[in-house]
């Protein structure tokens, strides 16, 4: 399950690719849209199967309410619109690859609050990770990129906040539960670009093409969103943090294979060396849990 849900989430980066570069989408419309519906549905299903108690459990307590507000909008919201930010600048596979360094990310601080040096494969995971990054944006010549500034920028912005996203909401996940916590965190999320006008305009999808526009937005909210979120959860029931962690990193994998084979993006041979360090940093970060 947890391998599927990986897969679920690299193809909706590449779907993400389509809807932007070549149907007119906009990243903010999307991200409100996912967010949203797969938000309300997540906090329904909480309500159906474990009662409103437990649907409505984050929002009680003022402080807890406060916190949700915190991840919904610097955790939530901000890792998926600079995810898809930096898909719509560059593409799914770099801005994928470099959203992976979230790892890397929270082993520097945690190293930083606990005053510890961290263990020789981490520190080898991180070595990896920025030769990787790198290798993925300059080619290995540091007097260019191979992707536009933006994307990068936005891609190491969804890093710092996947970071954030992983670290912030422990507390919430243990007293509430994942599918209420996230799913309030979505709709809090969604809500802020939605006041902000987010959803004005709507797409111009032309009409010869209209089903594949709607059919991709489909699966990068169902299928991207709601059903590989519950794959996930499931499979934490069956596999260990650190098996389930290191499965999971098939999503930069899922990703850079599906915009080679639907978009024909090519990284070129630096790039995929680039990408197997972050995949390789990836990898040891979760052997070692």
């Amino acid at each position: 399950m947890v391998l599927a849900a990986a897969v679920f989430w690299g193809l909706s980066g590449t779907a993400a690719q389509v809807l932007f570069q070549g149907e007119g989408f906009r990243p903010e419309w999307l991200v409100t849209v996912r967010m949203g519906l797969s938000g309300m549905i997540l906090v329904l299903g909480t309500a159906v199967f474990a009662g409103p108690r437990a649907a409505l459990g984050p929002l009680v307590h003022l402080v807890d309410a406060l916190r949700l507000t915190l991840f919904g909008i610097f955790g939530m919201l901000g890792v998926q619109y600079s995810y898809f930010a930096s898909v719509a600048e560059g593409n799914a596979a770099t801005a994928t690859l470099l959203q992976y360094l979230a790892p890397a990310m929270i082993v520097l601080y945690a190293a930083a609050r606990s005053r510890r040096m961290p263990g020789l494969r981490q520190i080898a995971a991180v070595g990896l990770a920025l030769a990787g990054t790198f290798l993925l944006v300059t080619g290995g010549q540091i007097q260019a990129l191979t992707v536009p500034w933006t994307s990068v920028v936005w891609g190491l912005a969804s890093a710092v906040t996947l970071a954030f996203y992983t670290v912030y909401p422990g507390g919430l996940l243990r007293r509430y539960g994942a599918p209420a916590t996230v799913g309030w965190a979505m709709v809090v999320g969604a809500a802020v670009p939605a006041l902000g006008g987010a959803l004005q305009p709507g797409p111009a999808v032309p009409g010869e093409t209209w089903w594949i526009a709607w059919g991709l937005t489909a699966f990068v909210v169902l299928f991207g969103t709601l059903v590989a979120f519950l794959f996930y959860l499931t499979s934490l029931r069956f596999l260990t943090p650190a098996e389930t962690s290191l499965l999971a990193s098939a999503e930069p994998l899922s990703a850079v294979v599906s915009a080679a084979l639907f978009l024909h993006v090519n990284l070129g041979m630096t790039g995929a060396a680039g990408a197997a360090c972050i995949l390789a940093a990836v990898v040891l970060l979760a052997r070692s849990k």
